[in-house]
């Protein structure tokens, strides 16, 4: 059997890899807070002939060997945590973190700690700042039902405001991570601290590279559409090259086929 079919096809399933995390970013191109992803592609062992420094006689070494490489393999797939742009809602509950950290909320069935970079927080039934779909923001925070407007401060804090002036009701904390790419994904724009993040390192706004707030606006998904259509152009001609190969090699078994006939 020839290996260039093998080796082919391998570069498909890779290929294939590749244009489903472009479809996945181009999907998130307006939800609010997305991080694009890149993948990584890393050549497959190799089948040694001849080990490069080998002994070619009884005292000369071979400079160079013979090595037959056997396709590629994703090696990894990782989202880029590059600064979106800002979106200005107006909405005092919208929050948008400006540098690198992440907002600490509760999951409401699980009760877990997991992290976001979206913003888009509302008031529930009960005056906790919350997201839509019931995480509340870690530590809690209620604004009291005589307030007549919240003001969140570049660092975090919370202050309701009153007929009797502005009452801090709360700190909005943001955390850290030596290796964000190594966060786990889990939809809904949360992040799982793993191993390889490390934990989280859970600070006030504006302290210890963590970023600051602004109020009233949301990150925009870092998602290129033309960098993408581009990447997506360059994976397609990428599978129809190894098509290409995999017709190659079929037309050449055919040749040592007839050669018997």
């Amino acid at each position: 059997m020839i290996k260039a079919l093998t080796t082919s096809a391998t570069g498909l399933e890779a290929q294939q890899a590749n244009i489903d995390r472009i479809a996945n970013d181009l999907a998130n191109v307006n939800t609010d807070g997305y991080k694009r992803e890149t993948t990584e592609f890393h050549d497959l062992m190799y089948e040694n002939i001849k080990d490069p420094g080998g002994r070619q006689g009884a005292s000369t070494i071979s400079p160079t060997g013979i090595q037959k490489g056997l396709g590629v393999k994703v090696g990894s797939n990782h989202k880029l945590f590059e600064q979106g742009s800002v979106k200005l809602t107006s909405n005092p509950y919208d929050l948008m973190i400006e540098g690198k950290g992440f907002i600490p909320v509760t999951l409401p069935n699980t009760g877990e700690v997991v992290f976001t970079r979206t913003g888009n927080f509302k008031l529930d039934s009960q005056g906790r700042i919350s997201l839509s779909n019931g995480a509340l923001l870690e530590p809690a925070i209620s604004v009291p039902t005589e307030a007549t407007g919240v003001v969140i401060t570049p660092n975090g804090e919370v202050k309701a405001v009153t007929a009797q002036g502005e009452q801090n009701i709360g700190q909005i904390q943001l955390a850290n991570f030596i290796n964000p790419q190594g966060l786990m994904s889990i939809g809904n724009n949360f992040y799982k601290s793993t191993s390889a993040s490390g934990q989280a390192q859970t600070l006030v706004p504006g302290e210890g590279g963590t970023g600051t707030l602004l109020q009233g606006a949301l990150e925009s998904s870092n998602v290129n559409v033309a960098n993408s259509m581009i990447e997506m152009i360059g994976a397609q001609r990428a599978y129809e090259m190894n098509t290409r190969v995999m017709g190659v090699a079929d037309k050449m078994l055919e040749a040592t086929t007839n050669i018997v006939r």
